[in-house]
């Protein structure tokens, strides 16, 4: 009994010590997904021996106490957390549990929405005008935020009175106040570059924002919110959540509508969850979870609440995106371009559903910046299919034992002196015969947005070069089954797999082949851009820098391309050996079809944004086509947007688009646009 007292005292003091970072300092030292396992051991444990659970156990508590430097504000209704699940099957529970409460087996139409990672707070209105602005502090009390709230203009300083009836006398909303991703890099650049510490991730520079002493320093933080339920909905007259928060749009209040959804059974619910945790890299703001609701409000006060949070709902929490863990060693890779970029290796971790063991340190500069060392903790985060990288090191972790890092002056793979530029970040192995390029070069030309070869992965190259069997890209067209079979791993099957893939690759397209290359700065949108505006190989070759810089007074070049990019599409193609081993190339086989200049049509010079799943087109395809007649795919919509192309369940960005006034089209329209009909129907 004595450890299991010992493990809740420990246990509760941790959490409190984390909850002052996360609530009260805007400044966490572990990942959510860290604190999570600790709030779980804690309620284990006391539900095992609730004898030993204080009164004022973080369990039966929300949030941290408010800031002395905030006047205090008290919630009339308290402002609760949300019981969290991790796995559908709790889902499942959640709806057993209402069920059985209320005695009634009937389905129960539930609300899914997205859980925004931002900061809760409450704004209240008396008779249509806001009167105070608090933060949710320990849910019973929060920090007066009016001054500071008044400066975000998603948040009205009058409601709008509704056509027939009255605003209630007394109205009591909750929200969350967010700072959207894009937003967020641009704000934390701005302090890099002031030498001000950047914030760990989004809800904490939306929080650290709003808590400000000085309101102009909130008015030029760009924040945002969503309205998200009324801490009591009675005096409204509505009936059911989902018009509630009709309702509160209908008065003026920014509600998530188009992702609030109504599902009449829990495997609807399940449903729901799954798209958005699918799609959650699409919004333009974080999300870590989906919050599910009984629709029907007199069910909702039937259920009631518990102690620390609302029996009628839960937070279904998407797998993290963050994890603390710790940095064993810092070393160099050496990329295709002679990059020579810091590695950190990390002792294993899960993230997103993924082992993660090794995060990029990008350069010298970034890890200056965040004082990254080797026996560090630190926070990484992986989002989407980003590679994993260090946010923040958890300084009080620090033993004194950790080493810093120092930049080679040497390749650590050829030994030549390493060269960073004037203006450049970043570290440069000048050897255009390193091993390291040679390998990262044959890995980039076989990947599947260039000659797409498969079967040959890292392994496999990496042994190809050890034998001497490949050195540069046009080797590959010379291997045989008696070199493959004589390699590891290679059995009669796979060498002749590999060998028709490489046969298969010699018919490709231009603008492929040119990515292939790896010329730098060249991506698959510039190189597509290449392909359409010169159609030939030999025109590309023989290209100046005038004829590929765009000029927007002259009107020359090609649109999207600048400095930067020309120059090195020049330099490329003036080294003697890089045109010799292009010529290489083709005189092994390679073919595409030679296309035309690209001609002037509705999608020239058009950006557009896909979302959801299109009838017919993959997305690769869609893109491909929009590339091929000048028009420009981009991953978010803005106000430069041209056209969203929606398709099925489209995520957060078809809200987007409406809220900044971009046309909404679907594979009709576009397929129009490029001319082509229903001509992707039959196959083409």
């Amino acid at each position: 009994m004595t450890n299991v007292k010992e493990d809740i005292q420990a246990l509760t003091e941790q959490i409190r010590y984390h909850n002052h970072r996360y609530h009260v300092l805007d400044d966490p030292e572990i990942s959510d997904a860290d604190y999570d396992r600790l709030f779980k051991r804690l309620a284990a444990l006391e539900a095992a021996h609730p004898e030993l659970a204080a009164p004022d156990s973080p369990t039966r508590r929300v949030g941290a106490a408010p800031q002395d430097a905030f006047a205090r504000v008290p919630h009339r209704i308290p402002m609760l957390s949300l019981e969290n699940g991790f796995h559908e099957s709790d889902i499942s529970d959640f709806d057993a549990r209402m069920k059985r409460f209320l005695s009634d087996d009937a389905p129960i139409q539930y609300t899914v929405e997205p859980k925004i990672d931002g900061l809760a707070v409450e704004l209240v209105y008396e008779n249509g005008r806001l009167k105070t602005a608090s933060t949710r502090g320990d849910g019973v009390v929060g920090e007066d935020v009016a001054r500071n709230i008044k400066t975000l203009l998603a948040v009205p300083l009058t409601l709008t009175p509704p056509r027939k009836g009255n605003l209630p006398v007394l109205l009591e909303v909750r929200g969350e106040v967010y700072m959207e991703i894009e937003a967020f890099r641009r704000l934390n650049e701005d302090r890099i570059g002031k030498n001000l510490a950047p914030f760990a991730n989004p809800r904490n520079a939306a929080a650290g924002s709003l808590r400000q002493l000085d309101p102009r320093v909130t008015a030029k933080r760009p924040l945002d919110m969503f309205c998200y339920g009324v801490a009591d909905p009675g005096p409204t007259g509505i009936a059911a959540h989902y018009d509630l928060m009709v309702a509160l749009q209908a008065w003026g209040l920014r509600v998530n509508r188009p992702q609030l959804h109504v599902c009449d059974t829990i495997a609807g619910v399940q449903e729901r969850c799954r798209v958005l945790e699918q799609t959650r890299a699409e919004f333009p703001y974080e999300i870590d979870g989906a919050v599910i609701k009984v629709n029907h409000l007199d069910l909702q006060r039937r259920l009631g609440e518990k102690s620390r949070s609302p029996r009628w709902a839960m937070a279904f929490k998407f797998k993290p995106t963050q994890e603390t863990t710790r940095v064993t060693k810092i070393d160099v890779q050496v990329g295709r371009t002679g990059a020579l970029t810091p590695v950190a290796h990390l002792e294993p971790v899960e993230v997103g559903g993924v082992i993660v063991q090794r995060a990029t340190l990008h350069n010298e500069d970034e890890i200056g910046k965040k004082d990254i060392r080797e026996g560090d903790w630190v926070v990484i985060q992986r989002a989407g299919d980003v590679i994993p990288e260090v946010v923040k090191t958890i300084e009080s972790r620090r033993s004194g034992e950790e080493r810093r890092f120092v930049m080679p002056a040497h390749c650590p793979v050829c030994g030549a002196g390493a060269v960073r530029k004037p203006g450049e970040a970043v570290h440069r192995c000048p050897n255009a015969d390193c091993p390291a390029q040679a390998k990262e070069s044959l890995k980039h030309f076989v990947s599947k947005g260039a000659m797409n070869i498969d079967g040959l992965g890292d392994k496999k190259i990496t042994q190809l070069i050890e034998k001497n069997l490949i050195r540069e890209e046009a080797d590959l067209y010379s291997l045989t089954y008696e070199h493959l079979i004589e390699l590891d791993n290679f059995k009669d099957k796979s060498a002749n797999n590999l060998l028709k893939a490489i046969e298969t690759s010699k018919s490709t397209t231009l603008a492929k082949f040119i990515y292939a290359l790896g010329i730098r700065h060249v991506g698959e949108h510039v190189a597509q851009l290449l392909a359409d505006n010169f159609g030939r190989l030999d025109s590309i070759q023989n290209a100046t820098k005038n004829d590929l810089t765009w000029d927007k007074k002259e009107d020359t070049g090609i649109k999207g391309v600048g400095d930067a990019i020309a120059e090195s599409v020049v330099f490329y193609f003036q080294d003697p050996l890089k045109r010799k081993a292009v010529d290489r190339l083709v005189d092994a086989g390679i073919r595409f079809g030679e296309t035309e200049a690209l001609a002037e049509s509705a999608v020239t010079g058009k950006t557009f944004v896909l979302t959801g799943t299109l009838p017919s087109l993959k997305r690769t395809d869609a893109k491909e086509r929009i590339a091929r007649k000048g028009g420009r795919v981009s991953s978010s919509v803005s106000a430069n947007t041209d056209f969203l192309v929606a398709g099925d369940s489209p995520g957060s960005k078809l809200a987007r688009a409406e809220s900044v006034g971009v046309a909404v089209i679907g594979e009709e329209e576009l397929l129009a646009l490029l001319g082509e009909g229903n001509n992707s129907r039959n196959g083409r």
